[in-house]
């Protein structure tokens, strides 16, 4: 089969490689709709850390966010499955730890991560092998290009159940990439007053387009009380300013990364009264996600910019937007 092959730093291209098989235990879905996001735009480049630390080393396939449809099943995997449109699972814990066996497998610490860690094969291919506990099935009211937006869905659905908003309260989002724009979706879906902070004229224009009236640049930002803010950025100094401008007794969640360490005084935290909540991986939240994408109560099409094919996927890696994109931040691939 065909897959996308990153090579070394700046290097990727489609190869053909052998088709994965259905051992027990395990599916084969040939893969309808993929998307790319930052984490493998920090392979391609050689920055992310997993590359540093030795859980995951060049030739890899990338690839977590996906949908698809079932056409193998392993020994031992309900019968059901075959045929059946499915996205699944990013964190594939060992099973048989604590973490695991007390619903944290996605901070196992022997876990794998399909297409990040450890070598398991990602979902830019014709092919992709899962397990099949890590299945979720997708209705016919959840259409291709949103199944593979369940992944990240479920990353901001997680954020904003962390960020225990009420009806009317007002939330911060800093960060209006896919991340951040899918907890505005989220937040605003369950009543919240959404505001976006950030730093392009061009995400904060996008934002607009959404129908969010409150984006803001740091300059031009607003004295209000925040409820809670979601930070969603990559900058270092966000996570601090967070607590800076969240209300005494109210909530910080951090979703984004930076890509070097970020420094955050406690002592605010303590004096504040304020919880900090930390989010890794949409595991708990994809059948939250999927319900809230098939009762239309958000819709995430709208960030995907422009679907390639897998043979367009080197350039787009390296920063080429093809002709005729949206202004959205997420590309998809068309298998």
């Amino acid at each position: 089969m065909r897959a996308l092959v990153i090579t070394g730093p700046g290097r990727a291209e489609v190869q053909d490689v052998p088709a994965p098989a259905a051992v027990p235990g395990e599916v084969v879905v040939d893969v309808g709709r993929a998307g790319i996001c930052g984490t493998d735009l920090e392979f391609f480049s050689g920055e992310m850390q997993y590359l540093h630390d030795g859980q995951a080393t060049y030739p890899m396939r990338i690839g977590h966010e996906w949908m698809g449809v079932v056409s193998a099943i392993g020994d031992g995997v309900d019968p059901s499955w075959l045929g059946r449109r499915v996205t699944g699972d990013t964190m594939l814990g060992c099973g048989v730890c604590r973490r695991c066996r007390t619903g944290y497998q996605h901070v196992c610490a022997d876990r794998s991560e399909l297409g990040i860690r450890r070598g398991r094969p990602g979902a830019l291919a014709e092919q992709v092998a899962v397990p099949a506990r890590a299945l979720h099935a997708l209705p016919d009211t959840v259409d291709d290009a949103a199944g593979a937006l369940v992944e990240p869905g479920g990353n901001a659905f997680r954020a904003v159940q962390a960020a225990d908003l009420e009806p009317g309260d007002r939330v911060l989002i800093a960060g209006p990439g896919t991340i951040g724009l899918l907890c505005a979706m989220f937040a605003r879906a369950g009543g919240a007053e959404v505001h976006l902070l950030g730093r392009s004229e061009r995400s904060l224009d996008f934002a607009g387009s959404l129908g969010f009236e409150h984006v803001w640049s740091e300059d031009a930002l607003p004295e209000l009380p925040w409820d809670a803010v979601i930070d969603a950025s990559n900058a270092p100094e966000s996570p601090a300013r967070a607590v800076e401008l969240v209300e005494p007794g109210k909530r910080v969640v951090y979703i984004g990364l930076a890509g070097s360490p970020s420094l955050l005084d406690t002592r605010m935290l303590a004096l504040g009264d304020v919880t900090a909540v930390g989010i890794l991986s949409a595991s708990p939240g994809l059948e939250g996600t999927i319900r809230a994408y098939a009762h239309q109560q958000v819709d995430p099409r709208p960030l995907v910019a422009a679907t390639v094919a897998l043979d367009d996927l080197p350039a787009v890696l390296a920063g080429e937007r093809p002709e005729g994109s949206g202004p959205g931040p997420k590309f998809h691939v068309a298998i």
